[in-house]
This record gives C-alpha cells, structure tokens and sequence, in this order.
C-alpha cells in the first residue's frame, strides 16, 4: 500500500476524482446553494426524505421485532456510508458524492429484504418485472412529493448515475447481460445516465462498502442469532486467520468479544485490501479526469484476486448457513407471501389503498395499474406491511 498517496483529509482531490464545480447539473435547473456543493446537498435531500426514514423498519437479514440489536435497512445503510466515505477519503476522491450514493443505495427495497423482493418481481412478471435497484431510481425521481417544482429529489447527475450503476454498466459489452429495467430505460430518455460506462469513482466505493459492510455484519448477527458459530468460521479462508490472529492476541477472550473483534478485524482488512488494489489499479490507468475512469474497460475501486477469492467464499458459507437456515427461511416464506398476497388484494381493489394512492387509477393501463401497486407496496416498511395484512385478511395470528 502507497502511504505517501492514502488521503487523510489534508490532501487535495486527485486529478480524477469527480468535481463537485463541474457537476453535470440536474434535470431541472435550480441555483445553486450558496453554502453547498451539489453532492452535499444532494446527501441532504437523500437524508430528509420519507423513503430514507422508512429503511428504519425494514429488513436486513433478522426482522426487527427479533431484536433491538440486529441490523435494520438504515443501520446497514449508515455502516455502508461510512466505509464508503472512508475508502473515497483514503483514495482522495469527492466523500460527499460517495456518501450520497450510499445512502440511497437501498431506498427500493420492499419489506422483508430479499424475500419481499423476489415476492414482488414474481407477481410483477407479467408487468415488466421488479428490481429494488430501479426502484431506488423511481423513487428519487419520481415518488417523492416534497418539493414545489418537481416530483422526485431532483439530484444532481453523478448522484443518479451512481446510483443506477454503482454495481457496473447495465448495457454494452461489460454488462451483465440482463434486460435493462424499464424504470432505468425510460428516465435515460429524459435524462441519459451513459449507463453503458462503469460508474464515477465514488459510487465505486459506495458498492464495494456494501459487499463489506454486509459481509461483516452478516456474521455478527449470524452469531449473535446462534444461527453460525466461530468454531464454523474456522473453516472458511479469510475468518480463520482472523480468529487465530485475534486468539493468539487474547487467549481466553470470550465468545462474544472474539465476534466482535472478528468484525472489526474483517472490515480493516477488506477496506486496506480495496485501497491497495484500487492503487494499483489506478497506476496503471493514470486516468487524468472522472472521464477516464467512466471509459475503462473494469472497475477501479475493488477487491484484490485473492480477496474476492476469500470473499466469495465467505458468501457461499453465509448463504448456506445464515440466509438459508431454517429460522431464516421461515421467516423469508412469511415476507414473500404477505408481499404477493398484498399485491393481490390492491389490484383487484384499489379502494383498499390510502385515498392519496386512489386518484386517476380508473385511467392507468393494466400495466401502468401494476407498477402503481408496486411503487405503494415496495415502500411498505415491515411493520406497515403486517398490520395492512393484518387488515386486509383478519389474519390475528403472529405472522413470524
């Protein structure tokens, strides 16, 4: 690792990060604020809106009525912020940027994580299908009704791109070769994101932080659940040498502080492994502006072989030990019910909506009808979802 190069906070931005005074503006026109740049206002607008509020009630892994200490969407969002504002720090890259885009990352989940998710797209196939990363788009662009003079958060342009692509192009040759999202499609015809390039920098590391964060906190609520154990993390590559390291440093520690120091030790590791490979990969490059690093042919901020060897690892074993437990799966089999069920109900009778989500329904095309559904339904928080289940089916039993 270059120490000379890692910025602290003293240095300044480096030739490629992206500049806040070059911002490509936003789809419609405001002045400027006179105490803001771009990026910090947008990361102001993500934090006051309902969407960002709700992630406090929606699942990460564990429910929330399981625990006060488990993560919840927003505690998960905040680790990811950090970890992103650390690594565009150290890389000398625009931090507000980095933190905005993590801080929206996840405003398109339904309830119930994942399982809320693939519930939703199941019944939404018919009607151009669901991805909580289009979503996410829809909502800062459209969902949100806080401002005057226009529907949505009106967020600047890299803010948007990075949060359409922050996990790689979504079009041409270094796409994935998935359909594009309509939701996606369609707002690139009033506003083009380039969603055939990689990504600013900056949203680079909003997505390798939540591959890290997740990671790490995965396994603290895996342990503090009983659903995996140290003992199980012995055998899997990078948390082994980690907790020989952490034994051999303090012999007899007890379980619980040997989790947590085993998190902390993973986070250090992960973050000092990206900012080395992005150094590397940088050299390399020599990009000399934010254009250059949009024009690559690979990702710049990631993971080392040998560590997205090991992390990939580390996934396949919470897959099949955490995400995949029976407790977890039980729970998961509850959320996509509730969500498909839900989704049901509103569209054969949307008077069984709020009155706000009732106006003009009559006029919508089955399709249009559907994806009106979805917006309403992927903002449910948990709670919210199990009380209008609760309503809508007398169902008086606990639900998890």
């Amino acid at each position: 690792m270059q120490l000379e190069n890692i910025g602290y906070g003293y240095m300044p931005r480096a030739v490629y990060a992206t500049d806040p005074g070059r911002s490509r503006g936003r789809l419609v026109p405001e002045t400027e604020s006179l105490t803001r740049t771009p990026f910090q206002r947008d990361r102001d607008r993500i934090i006051h809106s309902n969407a960002f509020r709700r992630l406090k009630h929606k699942t990460q892994v564990f429910v929330a009525h399981e625990g006060d200490h488990y993560r919840t969407r927003l505690t998960h969002t905040i680790e990811v912020a950090q970890i992103a504002r650390a690594l565009a720090r150290a890389l000398r890259l625009d931090e507000d940027l980095a933190e905005a885009v993590a801080l929206v990352h996840d405003f398109g989940h339904t309830p119930f994580g994942h399982a809320g998710e693939d519930g939703l797209n199941r019944v939404m196939a018919d009607y151009g299908g669901f991805d909580h990363n289009a979503q996410t788009l829809r909502i800062v662009t459209a969902l949100e009704h806080r401002y005057a003079r226009f529907s949505g958060l009106n967020l600047s342009w890299e803010t948007l791109e990075g949060l359409a692509k922050h996990n790689g192009p979504l079009s041409g040759r270094h796409a994935p070769g998935k359909t594009v999202p309509e939701a996606v499609a369609d707002y690139c015809r009033q506003f083009d994101l380039a969603i055939e390039t990689f990504a600013g920098p900056e949203a680079q590391c909003a997505a390798i932080a939540d591959d890290i964060a997740y990671n790490a906190h995965d396994i603290d609520d895996g342990l503090r659940a009983g659903l995996i154990t140290l003992c199980q993390l012995e055998d899997v590559g990078l948390t082994a040498g980690l907790i020989a390291r952490i034994r051999a440093a303090w012999p007899g520690l007890d379980t619980a502080r040997c989790g947590y120091e085993l998190v902390r030790h993973q986070i250090t590791v992960m973050i000092e492994d990206v900012i080395r490979e992005a150094q590397m990969r940088l050299a390399m490059l020599a990009p000399q502006s934010v254009a250059d690093i949009y024009a690559a042919d690979r990702a710049l901020v990631s993971f080392s072989a040998p560590m997205s060897g090991q992390e990939k690892e580390l996934k396949a074993f919470l897959y099949k030990n955490l995400y995949y437990h029976e407790k977890v799966q039980e729970h998961r089999q509850s959320g996509e019910r509730i969500v498909e069920e839900l989704f049901g109900a509103y569209m054969n009778d949307t008077a069984q909506m709020p009155e706000e989500w009732q106006k003009n329904v009559s006029a919508l095309t089955p399709k249009a009808h559907a994806r009106h559904v979805a917006d309403f339904l992927s903002g449910m928080t948990d709670h919210y979802a199990i009380r209008e289940y609760q309503r809508l089916f007398d169902c008086k039993a606990d639900l998890f």
